[in-house]
């Protein structure tokens, strides 16, 4: 299946923040920590060093089916992370998150510049109305220089009928890191038990991705685990930081499914850990990075 690259504009909402400089030690309620580099700095030639982080955050509820925006931005806030990618985010989607954009909150919350990339776009419940969007987004402390959000395969949980069909929501953001375009991709992936539309995403991630040269870090919720066969095609390409920690169900976790995992040729994962959190129904998975210049 040929997919068309679809484009969109910078999002409107970018919000200011200062750079962090230098990245801080994972925080004491990491449950478990993997290093795969060493460390390096960018005057030594070894690398750019960035912490990014994923998150699934349950259309703002918690563990307990609460919706508390409050609770996911300081958990957010103590990633300490200079990108995040969020899956399952509503923007005035209904009432579970009380009609609320909640990407554009949590940027102006933490500071941070946003990318939304709807996978959804409905028709606004009253004439003039904003519409409905449910999707994914990009926060980030360095400036968006672009943004797109691509086709892949989907079967749509709006259609009775669903039929696997190109439709929106891989969401990929270029940010300068010191000077250095780095392409950020958010994704999440069918959940459904039978992995052929997974095998479809996957097959449609990896085309999307080889258009691009330069750094790459995939965020996302994969609905499937790291050794899953409908994966196992990624890893060509990319290196899976590896937490070596489940993240999903939040409370007493038992399988890994949210993934952090960065190009061969031009990235390294220093160390990555899954922070314990009852904030969403997942948790979040983190890696500090180092990023090569060529």
């Amino acid at each position: 299946m040929s997919l068309r690259r679809r484009s969109s504009r910078v999002p409107q909402l970018l919000l200011a923040a200062s750079l962090l400089g230098a990245l801080l030690a994972p925080p004491a309620a990491a449950t478990s920590a993997h290093r795969s580099a060493p460390g390096g700095t960018d005057g030594a030639g070894e690398g750019l060093p960035l912490r990014v982080a994923t998150y699934n955050i349950h259309a703002g509820a918690g563990m307990d089916g609460v919706f508390d925006l409050d609770r996911q931005t300081a958990e957010l806030r103590s990633l300490k992370a200079d990108v995040i990618g969020l899956q399952e985010v509503d923007r005035h989607w209904g009432s579970r998150s009380e009609w609320r954009d909640l990407a554009g909150e949590l940027a102006r919350r933490l500071r941070m510049y946003v990318s939304f990339a709807p996978i959804y776009s409905l028709d606004p419940a009253e004439p003039g109305g904003p519409r409905a969007e449910y999707g994914v987004a990009v926060l980030s402390r360095h400036r968006i220089v672009s943004a797109e959000n691509h086709e892949i395969t989907r079967l749509s949980t709006q259609d009775p009928n669903p039929v696997p069909a190109p439709a929106p929501g891989f969401g990929e953001v270029v940010v300068r890191v010191r000077g250095l375009p780095v392409h950020v991709y958010v994704t999440h992936l069918d959940y459904r038990p039978d992995p052929a539309v997974r095998v479809a995403q996957v097959a449609d991630t990896r085309r999307i991705m080889a258009e691009d040269r330069g750094p790459k870090i995939l965020l996302g919720d994969l609905n499937a685990e790291p050794a899953a066969p409908e994966l196992v095609p990624l890893w060509r390409e990319l290196t899976d930081a590896d937490p070596d920690a489940p993240t999903f169900p939040a409370q007493d976790p038992v399988k890994r499914i949210d993934f952090v995992a960065v190009s061969k040729d031009r990235a390294g994962v220093r160390r990555a850990w899954v922070p314990e959190s009852l904030a969403s129904d997942h948790r979040a998975v983190v890696a500090d990075l180092l990023l090569r210049r060529r």
